[in-house]
């Protein structure tokens, strides 16, 4: 293998071009030209056309690719009047940056965006000021690093087994918390991921003891399809092994500031937001209230379920009578 990585030249893609046709594996011919057996499948992949991989055919596709592969563009004075009206619109730099590179549009990465605020804050500047954390000093985030403090006995998502991704059995689930205006009250939430269910249970405070007990009350009754609770970095899920005790299963925490990493939880928190909105306290809420909240959501079709209700699936999987007692705390 070499040192370094350097595009396939044209005599190589040749070479592939003759072994190929003699069905020589990608892994012989890779070892013949002193290259990872993974830069062979992927040039075969890449360049092979209708009638098979031509190596001139190739060269040409690979050259014309890398010419049009986007250039680092400089923050100049052009992408600087691209970037300023976002940020005043409240845009965070990686907004920005993802959001042009999508388009299509000339770019530059967040970390450069961050720099020139902090720059720009040193000479007096105010765009800073529509940051949501201010413009703080900049320090690089390897997805590691949490404000929030380190949550004992935590396990990454990235150790979460590959079934959970699969959707393909009942019983794994995002735990997340919804505040009230003012901090006054919060909603610990839950959502299946497969049927789509949801159960909701207000709590008086954010705290990890009351955080523990509710996640613990709300499934208890679905006990038998609690594989796995997949949480974000919150400190209130710090009792998360008490949990995973008292239900007999296994925590994971998404990785920090990667809320899509429990995508459906947050989305379905969104959807509960119809019924208490965020101008809203929460501390009045009571489990009643939750309730009628939860028949709602639980008994709405969605489309990526075939228009049947979380409910329905839930029940259609667990094999339950749907006007089963099971869920009636829940579900009426």
């Amino acid at each position: 293998m070499r040192a370094t990585f350097t595009h396939l030249t044209q005599e190589e893609r040749y070479h592939i071009y003759i072994e190929h046709k003699k069905k020589v594996s990608a892994g012989q011919i890779a070892q013949d030209l002193g290259r990872d057996k993974s830069t062979i499948t992927r040039e075969l992949e890449r360049n092979t056309g209708n009638r098979g991989y031509r190596h001139q055919q190739a060269h040409i596709k690979a050259q014309r690719r890398h010419a049009e592969k986007p250039k680092a563009i400089k923050l100049d004075e052009a992408m600087k009047q691209t970037i300023i009206p976002l940020i005043k619109e409240k845009w965070s730099p990686d907004q920005i940056s993802g959001r042009l590179k999508q388009l299509k549009k000339p770019s530059v990465s967040h970390e450069t965006i961050y720099r020139f605020l902090l720059t720009d804050k040193a000479g007096g500047g105010e765009l800073y000021k529509h940051l949501r954390h201010q413009a703080k000093p900049y320090r690089k985030r390897y997805g590691k690093n949490d404000y929030r403090g380190t949550i004992p006995g935590r396990v990454d998502i990235d150790e979460r087994p590959a079934i959970v991704d699969e959707k393909i059995r009942l019983g794994d689930w995002e735990a997340d918390t919804v505040i009230g205006k003012g901090h006054q009250g919060v909603l610990v939430t839950l959502t299946e991921r497969v049927s789509k269910l949801n159960l909701v249970i207000p709590i008086v405070r954010k705290e990890a003891v009351l955080t523990k007990d509710a996640i613990i009350q709300a499934l208890k009754p679905f006990a038998q399809w609690v594989h796995t609770i997949t949480f974000d970095n919150g400190r209130e899920f710090c009792r998360h092994m008490d949990i995973a005790t008292a239900l007999a299963c296994e925590t994971y925490f998404a990785k920090p500031y990667h809320s899509w990493e429990r995508g459906l939880n947050e989305n379905h928190n969104g959807l509960l937001r119809q019924y208490f909105p965020k101008n809203q306290a929460l501390n009045q809420v009571n489990q009643d209230d939750a309730n009628r909240a939860l028949a709602g959501l639980n008994h709405r079709p969605r489309k990526k379920l075939n228009y049947k209700t979380p409910w329905e699936v839930f029940c259609e999987m667990a094999s339950l009578d749907i006007n089963d007692p099971l869920g009636v705390a829940f579900m009426s």
